[in-house]
């Protein structure tokens, strides 16, 4: 997570004057250079604020509602009533700073640790979200952290703009893929817009040519062994054109498609190269209209810079290697192949349709992520952290074969009794540090397995 992130920030270095401002005024100029390195847009005073009238008269001149993160920092110890006339005219998640004690010996100086912990029982007596972090700015535990964090937060706010586009309801018994939209609204900030799968169909195939050919041209630049005169490879680009037309229209960030039977059915074509497409131009894309697989896939590609995510089935336990194969039958970002193979074009597996992908998944470090959802536990995170292997393709389709950290048949049992979801999201970042942290903010138990 090199980018800048765009969150606007408010940074608040409190202290009394009865500690040594002098030291902390050293400690304030620090932490305001780097955290204008970090993020783009920070708001803050130009030196230490030392009582809680000063305090109010600034927040009083900013505009509190464009605020996604305050930054809190114990410059020295100050008392409760700071934080709480913060929180009482600023909504965002507060990020509590303590420093360190620049001497030990003699006098206290800035008890900052002291500070930030009377800040935090605030917080959590008053149940406003936060979270903590120790050190000086030029640590780089200090530094790592705060990305962290920022970067969660931009993936709050994102969450918050998030609109998932539902092309058809789910399958019939993909009951995972259902969603209460009250309670995403409420817990996690997105929303649904719905479209008609038939409507989409018969309006594609209506487009004239000039319209959708340069779909083709955009998939030829990355599929192996595409023929463009092939009847379905031209479904696949009008339908994918149709529903980008859509995706602008509407402002959506995500969708999720009912690809089977009806794709099969009435369109004479598979719908995973359209999902693979997209996804792999940064509208992150799911099968089966899995509603939370395609917001999985969203929070991953968030916080992997951009990288592209893959959503695939637990198909397979190897005991020996530790690892598990997961698989789908012809959708995945082209950039994911591996790149002795690449992405080339394939029909479905069971109904011979194309256009579908078809390669192994390269190796390389990933995450294993699902937001989760259940009636009777709410929504839930799965965590888990592996290593995709340099495998053989395992199964017709998409697949990687991922050796886990956990025992893979503890994991899969634990899996199984918890009644997780089918559809796993994966990205080739190490990002399970930020989704723990997600989940402590979002208020969303959390299931990891990891080292």
């Amino acid at each position: 997570m090199t980018s800048l992130l765009t969150t606007n920030v408010l940074y608040l270095p409190i202290g009394r004057k009865t500690f040594d401002l002098e030291a902390g005024e050293e400690q304030r100029k620090k932490s305001s250079d780097l955290l204008n390195q970090l993020t783009e847009h920070v708001i803050e005073p130009s030196e230490i604020i030392t009582s809680p009238e000063d305090l109010a008269d600034f927040l009083n001149t900013i505009d509190n509602e464009s605020i996604t993160t305050t930054i809190y920092q114990s410059v020295t110890f100050a008392d409760g009533e700071f934080i709480k006339a913060v929180t009482e005219l600023v909504e965002a998640p507060v990020i509590v700073w303590s420093v360190r004690e620049p001497s030990v010996g003699g006098r206290l100086r800035l008890n900052s640790l002291t500070g930030g912990n009377s800040t935090s029982h605030v917080l959590r007596s008053n149940n406003h979200p936060f979270t903590f972090v120790f050190g000086n700015a030029d640590e780089a535990q200090v530094i790592q952290k705060l990305k962290q964090k920022l970067a969660v937060q931009n993936v709050i706010e994102d969450l918050k703009n998030l609109k998932i586009g539902v092309v058809g309801e789910h399958p019939p018994g993909f009951f995972f893929s259902d969603v209460d939209e009250r309670l995403l609204k409420e817990k996690v900030g997105s929303t649904v817009t719905y479209f008609d799968l038939y409507e989409a169909f018969n309006e594609c195939k209506k487009l004239p040519k000039e319209k959708w050919e340069g779909m083709i041209e955009r998939a030829k630049k990355q599929v192996v062994g595409l023929n463009r005169s092939d009847e379905t490879v031209e479904r696949f680009a009008q339908f994918s054109t149709y529903i980008k037309d859509r995706i602008d229209e509407e402002e959506i960030n995500a969708i999720a498609v009912r690809c089977w039977p009806d794709f099969f059915n009435e369109l004479g074509a598979a719908a995973c190269s359209t999902l693979s497409q997209f996804t792999e131009d940064g509208v992150v894309s799911s099968c089966e209209s899995d509603i939370h697989g395609s917001i999985s896939m969203f929070i991953l590609r968030k916080l992997a810079n951009g990288s592209a995510p893959y959503l695939g089935d637990m198909v397979h336990i190897n005991e020996a290697s530790n690892s598990a194969v997961f698989w789908h039958c012809g959708a995945g970002a082209y950039s994911l192949a591996h790149p002795e193979v690449g992405a080339k074009a394939g029909v479905h597996p069971n109904r011979k349709l194309g256009f579908t992908l078809e390669f192994g998944l390269k190796p390389g470090g990933v995450t294993m992520f699902r937001l989760g959802y259940t009636k009777t536990d709410g929504y839930r995170l799965l965590i888990m952290r592996g290593e995709a292997l340099d495998t053989p393709q395992r199964f017709n389709g998409t697949s990687v074969e991922v050796q886990l950290e956990t025992n893979v048949s503890e994991t899969l049992y634990t899996l199984m009794e918890d009644g997780f979801e089918p559809h796993y999201a994966i990205v080739y970042e190490d990002v399970v540090d930020e989704l723990i942290e997600l989940g402590r903010q979002l208020g969303i138990e959390t299931t990891v397995f990891t080292k």
